[in-house]
C-alpha cells in the first residue's frame, strides 16, 4: 500500500482534491486490483467496521460495487432502501443517518437525487463530534466522485498498468459527450481531468451544454475559440465547449459518452432520441475522427443505440465499459480503505 498520509475525513467532491490525493487513490486501487486477481479475494483491512450504503436513489453498479468492495475488505455492511424504510412513515434523512450511527456505522456511503444531501449528513456527523466518514456516491446534478476516480483509474492503468498516476494524462485530449447539463459524472470528471493536465472537450446540443456550465472551472481567462461562436466556446485553457460533435472528436485520445438523464430533464430539451443519435451518438464511423487507438468509456447504464451504437459498446478493441465496472470495485475498496484505515 502507498505510504502517503491520508488526512481527508469525508469524500464529497473532487473540486479540492490534490495531485497527491489522486495518486494515492490510484496507487491504492492498483494494490487492491492485484488482490482481486488472487484466488482469495478478501483482506481483513476493515474487519469489525460497519459500512452503511444509504441509497435514497435507485442504483445497480454503484451500490453493488460499494457493497462488494466493503465485503472484500471484511467490513460488515448495512443496505438501506428508501422504499422499504421508515422514511415512508415520515422519518427525515438526518434521522435515518443518526439511526445508522446508533447501530455503530463507521462509514456512510450516500446517494440521493438532490444535490447536497451527503454534505448535509457529513455536517451533522461533524456537529455530533463522531468519527463517521461520509462518501458521496452521487448527489443530484452535483458530483459523483467515485465514478470519476474509477474512470481515471481505468484510463491510467491502460496507459501504465504497473504505476497508474495522474501525470499520465497530461496533454491527452479527452472528449466528454452527452447530457452534460444534468450529469454529476461530467462535473467530477472535469475536476479530475483538468487536475491531470488533460485537454477536455465537452460536446452536446446547446440545450444540454449552456455556457453557464463554464463557471464550474473558470471564467477569468475566458476566450472565444477560432470556430464559430455559436458552435464552440473555451472558458479555460484546458476546457472547451462544443455544440457540434466533430471538433470534440478530432484527434481525441479518449471519448467519454454520457447517458441521457431523462429522469432529470424538466423540459423537452431534444427533438427525438433518433436525431440525438444521428448528431451526437458515438459510432465506429465517427471514431475515425479520433486517434487510431482511441478508447470509449460510459458510466452506465447505457441506452444502446442512443449515446453509443450497440456494436461499438461490445467491441473490445474500442470499448472500456466493462473495464470500468471491474475497476469500480478496486477503486471503491481504495476509498473505503483510506477513510476507514484511521478508525481501526
Amino acid at each position: 500500500m502507498p505510504t502517503t498520509t491520508w488526512n481527508r475525513h469525508h469524500i464529497l467532491s473532487l473540486a479540492d482534491f490534490t495531485t497527491a490525493e489522486y495518486d494515492t487513490v490510484l496507487q491504492t486501487a492498483a494494490s487492491f486490483q492485484e488482490v482481486l486477481s488472487r484466488r482469495t479475494k478478501k483482506v481483513p483491512t476493515l474487519q469489525g467496521q460497519v459500512v452503511a450504503n444509504l441509497f435514497f436513489e435507485s442504483s445497480t453498479r454503484t451500490r453493488s460495487s460499494f457493497e462488494l468492495a466493503a465485503k472484500r475488505l471484511s467490513a460488515d455492511t448495512l443496505n438501506f432502501a428508501a422504499a422499504t424504510s421508515s422514511m415512508t412513515k415520515g422519518e427525515t434523512i438526518l434521522d435515518t443517518a443518526k439511526t445508522y450511527l446508533a447501530m455503530g456505522t463507521d462509514i456512510m456511503v450516500v446517494r440521493h437525487r438532490e444535490a447536497g444531501v451527503p454534505n448535509a449528513i457529513a455536517a451533522e456527523m461533524d456537529r455530533l463530534g463522531v468519527r463517521v466518514s461520509v462518501l458521496n456516491a452521487g448527489d443530484g446534478q452535483h458530483e459523483h466522485p467515485s465514478q470519476a476516480l474509477l474512470d481515471l483509474f481505468t484510463i491510467c492503468t491502460l496507459i501504465d498498468p504497473a504505476s497508474p498516476r495522474l501525470e499520465l494524462l497530461k496533454g491527452k485530449k479527452i472528449a466528454i459527450v452527452g447530457d452534460i447539463l444534468h450529469s454529476r459524472v461530467a462535473r467530477s470528471n472535469i475536476w479530475s481531468l483538468i487536475a491531470s493536465g488533460a485537454e477536455v472537450h465537452l460536446a452536446a446540443p446547446p440545450t444540454l451544454l449552456p455556457k453557464l456550465f463554464a463557471e464550474y472551472i473558470s471564467e477569468e481567462s475566458g476566450a472565444r475559440s477560432q470556430e464559430s461562436e455559436v458552435r464552440s466556446y473555451s472558458p479555460n485553457p484546458q476546457l472547451f465547449l462544443h455544440w457540434q460533435l466533430e471538433p470534440a472528436l478530432q484527434n481525441a485520445d479518449f471519448v467519454m459518452t454520457l447517458r441521457l438523464q431523462k429522469e432529470r430533464m424538466t423540459a423537452h430539451l431534444l427533438p427525438s432520441l433518433r436525431e440525438y443519435h444521428q448528431l451526437f451518438g458515438i459510432t465506429r464511423t465517427k471514431l475515425q475522427l479520433c486517434k487510431p487507438n482511441v478508447k470509449v468509456l460510459h458510466p452506465g447504464p447505457v441506452n444502446r443505440g442512443v449515446e453509443i451504437s450497440s456494436e461499438l459498446m461490445d467491441d473490445p478493441e474500442f470499448s472500456l465499459i466493462q473495464s470500468q465496472v471491474t475497476s469500480g470495485v478496486a477503486v471503491r475498496m481504495a476509498l473505503l480503505y483510506l477513510l476507514g484505515s484511521g478508525k481501526a
